[in-house]
């Protein structure tokens, strides 16, 4: 068999068995019986979309009070936030900059919220419009995040991820 027979034959077999092990989860997930967690209730949905809201609003105002204490409240221990400017902090690190007021938000309004659920997550969605600044200059803008929420072991959530992005107007360089 020539060479380039050979080579197509092994990209095909290659192909060809990627398919497969990506279509079996997929299709054995929608297979009656199938080992797959039941999605959540209506009524529990509703009411879990009402938490996360709840939390949302408690999130701004600790944000725009520096009120520590609650901040703690809201973010799980392993708690991880990737800031508009692309910098990783802890939830210590955070904390420590709410208490040392390197950055100071002065009002954030929220629009175009999406909350979705996976069992025990809560992904959230937004746009915030966002009036402050600190040490790194001014933070006026708009931007979009995502914000993640974990149930704990006590039924309460917890936020384990944020990621910031500016959106960038027409015309405007970065």
């Amino acid at each position: 068999m020539p060479r380039t027979s050979v080579t197509s034959c092994l990209l095909r077999s290659s192909l060809t068995a990627l398919l497969v092990s990506i279509s079996l989860p997929a299709m054995s997930a929608q297979q009656p019986g199938a080992q797959t967690k039941p999605g959540m209730p209506r009524a529990e949905r509703h009411e879990s979309r009402h938490e996360i809201d709840l939390l949302e609003e408690h999130w701004k105002d600790a944000v725009i009070h520096h009120n520590v204490q609650v901040m703690e409240s809201l973010l799980a221990d392993d708690f991880i936030a990737i800031t508009w400017n692309g910098t990783i902090q802890s939830k210590d690190q955070t904390l420590q900059n709410m208490k040392s007021g390197a950055m100071k938000i002065t009002a954030i309004d929220f629009a175009d919220r999406k909350v979705r659920f996976y069992g025990q997550t809560a992904v959230v969605t937004s746009r915030a419009e966002v009036s402050g600044g600190g040490v790194d200059g001014s933070l006026a803008g708009s931007f979009r995040y995502t914000r993640v929420y974990v149930r704990d072991g006590k039924g309460g959530w917890k936020i384990v991820s944020f990621e910031a992005s500016r959106i960038q107007e027409p015309g405007e360089h970065r």
